[in-house]
């Protein structure tokens, strides 16, 4: 005879299990009301420390010992006009003007449709003088640009013979971090990159999350730093280039 034990253990595995074993009941484990506390704190501090955070890890500035300066030519007047001032002050002999096909046209037709080229035009508009920059411009349109430009550069660099221990990169805001990370991808540990970012006129960076440009801009390049320091493959960059 079976002893009350086992009848209850029989009688909790039949309140499990419904139609013939398909369906099945188990005890799972919850969290408590201070548990709930405890896990909304925790997010709440984490949305904290990234808008706090994000924005001055994004948008490094860290200049290298360098006398080469090499201008994103996909940047606004306001980064044109700091390219300028940057150059002024410092200690450059060059500045390279990097970029691929401007956006709209469907892809490369020459060199001067390039931002390359419209960046090195409006530096000199700007006042630095024709023989001091020297536009430098990728094939490439679409995915991977910024590493495609600075290949090219490399690459050109390569070509004329110009040898560089150390190069500052400008462009803007929180696409610092990320160009940084790509040039040195390209260029290899044999050459410091250096890198100064922009900020934009256009919204308070402190409080970047107050504005829709500011919210585009840092997602954005988090989302696409994400990709360029654990996803981006250099053989499938250089798999994209023409010519």
């Amino acid at each position: 005879m079976a002893t009350p034990e086992v009848l209850i253990e029989l009688h909790a595995n039949t309140q499990r299990k419904k139609l013939w074993g398909i369906l099945l009941r188990k005890e799972r484990w919850g969290l408590s009301w201070r548990g709930r506390l405890l896990v909304a704190g925790l997010l709440v501090s984490a949305a904290f420390v990234f808008l706090l955070g994000i924005y001055p890890f994004l948008a490094v500035t860290n200049r290298a010992n360098a006398d080469v300066l090499v201008v994103e030519g996909w940047v606004h007047e306001y980064a044109i006009r700091a390219g300028v001032k940057e150059f002024n002050q410092g200690t450059y002999q060059r500045v390279f003007t990097t970029g691929g096909p401007v956006v709209g046209i469907g892809g490369y037709v020459n060199d001067y449709n390039t931002s390359a080229s419209v960046g090195a035009d409006l530096l000199k508009r700007a006042g630095l003088p024709g023989e001091s920059v020297q536009m430098v411009p990728s094939k490439v349109s679409g995915r991977d640009r910024t590493y495609s430009a600075a290949l090219a550069l490399k690459e050109w660099l390569r070509d004329h013979n110009m040898s560089v221990r150390a190069i500052n990169v400008l462009t803007e805001e929180a696409h610092a971090r990320r160009t940084r990370l790509l040039f040195q991808k390209a260029f290899g540990n044999e050459v410091i990159i250096g890198i100064i970012s922009v900020p934009s006129p256009d919204y308070d960076a402190k409080h970047w999350w107050r504005y829709s440009e500011g919210v585009r801009e840092v997602l954005g390049e988090t989302i696409a730093y994400i990709y360029a320091k654990f996803f981006f493959v250099k053989a499938g960059a250089e798999r994209t280039k023409e010519g």
